[in-house]
């Protein structure tokens, strides 16, 4: 539980602001370093999401979509404007979403709107979003917030839309990461929050070919 870990939550959040403010505004500044996995990442969430854009009763509309700590929009850019009509972006620091306006191109006139918040305040318009895609930036809530952030977005849901997560999980309990204020969470721990918060897991995969020094990378959709 990230009660064990965050000792000031105030401070939890205002560092985390801080770090984020001095990363460069770039695709490796958003991948830590690590830019050079982003078309395997890109990859990989595609084909995860395309399985619940096929034709079907109950296939999840391409309508709008939402990019969670969207940071300069490599996920708007190369995963959601390419499948959906419209995408809205959230994201804790301005100068992120500022660089996003000439990083996304002329792709970028289909980004509605660019929210600059953090999730723990932020809450999606209801029945608005087919797909709200939370991507490397759920370490940065508390449990609490985490879940009631969940909630918030199952009630942002259109008809079959879907919650993805997709992140970093530790091998067991949570860990604390003091440079950029964030914890990692293992599976047991993100399964219950997911419960906690009234989702239904209806898929989950573990990303394949990152390097071997990361941790291990989840997907996860949720209704």
């Amino acid at each position: 539980m990230t009660s064990e870990v965050v000792e000031n939550e105030f401070e939890f959040y205002s560092k985390a602001e801080k770090y984020w403010k001095d990363v460069p505004p770039t695709v490796d500044g958003m991948l830590g370093g690590y830019g050079h996995i982003s078309s395997i990442d890109i990859n990989s969430s595609r084909k995860f999401l395309q399985r619940f854009l096929r034709d079907g009763p109950n296939r999840t509309g391409t309508t709008r979509a939402l990019d969670c700590g969207a940071g300069i929009g490599r996920i708007t850019k190369r995963l959601l404007l390419p499948l959906f009509k419209t995408v809205d972006m959230v994201d804790v620091t301005e100068d992120f979403l500022t660089k996003a306006k000439s990083y996304l191109g002329e792709e970028g006139r289909r980004v509605r709107n660019y929210f600059c918040c953090g999730l723990q305040d932020f809450s999606p318009e209801p029945n608005s979003y087919d797909v709200i895609w939370i991507q490397w930036v759920i370490g940065h809530l508390t449990d609490n917030h985490l879940s009631d952030f969940l909630k918030r977005c199952r009630a942002g849901l259109r008809p079959n839309g879907i919650v993805v997560i997709k992140d970093n999980m530790a091998q067991e309990g949570v860990i604390m990461d003091d440079v950029d204020s964030s914890v990692c969470r293992d599976l047991d721990v993100v399964h219950k929050i997911i419960r906690r918060a009234g989702l239904h897991l209806l898929a989950e995969e573990r990303q394949e070919n990152f390097p071997d020094e990361i941790y291990h990378v989840y997907t996860f959709a949720m209704r």
